[in-house]
């Protein structure tokens, strides 16, 4: 479990006491809830990690809701977008081996995350990920719910498939911007777990290439919040 779900499990269970001690047992149950939730919520469990070669793994738990070809100044790419619900494990992984090439956190609207406009207009943080003779570029997108979002790598950082990267705290959403050529495996309303379920797979041709430069989508190194 994450560290955030020992801290707000403790809490609400500690304040439960403390309300039922005061007032009365049953009104302590709204927050003995709550430190069900958060226990659930800050789950963090063990993944089995592809190893397929040119696999490109879901960065998060959840239900595709969108598979499209995007233009970009670089050219088309591939978008998979990942709507997680309060019930979805909240961790975030690295879709490929690599090396983070980019970091941009950008502030923006807490819209609802299933939107199209969420991946331009919400709050969010942009991560470049270069490696296994690709570039692939995912994003941590806030939601009506989520209020932070965690990313605990830096530029240059070296990452593995489905490493542990970050964290969204609550409703929210990932994208993941790959190459147009990709062999897409899921498709819209498949559920995925991060880390293990494979979104695409890359050709052969683009793993034996020199990784080339990072998509037209990656920004100066930032940080996020």
């Amino acid at each position: 479990m994450v560290r955030d779900g020992y801290y707000y499990g403790v809490s609400f269970f500690a304040a439960g006491m403390v309300v039922g001690w005061m007032a009365g047992w049953p009104w302590a149950v709204p927050a003995w809830l709550l430190a069900l939730f958060f226990v659930q919520f800050f789950r963090d469990p063990e993944r089995c990690i592809p190893g397929t070669p040119g696999a490109i793994v879901s960065p998060g738990d959840g239900k595709v809701t969108d598979v499209s070809t995007v233009e970009l100044p670089g050219g088309p790419r591939t978008r998979v977008s990942i709507f997680l619900n309060v019930f979805n494990v909240h961790v975030n992984r690295s879709p490929i081996a690599g090396v983070v090439r980019a970091v941009e956190y950008r502030k923006g609207k807490f819209g609802n995350a299933m939107g199209a406009v969420s991946a331009e207009e919400n709050e969010q943080n942009i991560v470049t990920v270069e490696g296994e003779g690709l570039t692939v570029v995912f994003k941590q997108i806030a939601g009506l719910l989520a209020r932070r979002i965690v990313f605990t790598r830096k530029v240059g950082d070296t990452v593995a498939r489905g490493e542990r990267v970050g964290l969204i705290k609550f409703g929210s959403r990932v994208d993941v911007v790959m190459p147009a050529d990709v062999a897409v495996q899921v498709k819209i309303g498949d559920k995925v777990a991060g880390g293990s379920s494979v979104l695409a797979l890359a050709p052969a041709r683009e793993l034996l290439a020199p990784a080339g430069p990072a998509a037209a989508v990656t920004t100066a190194a930032g940080g996020a919040r």
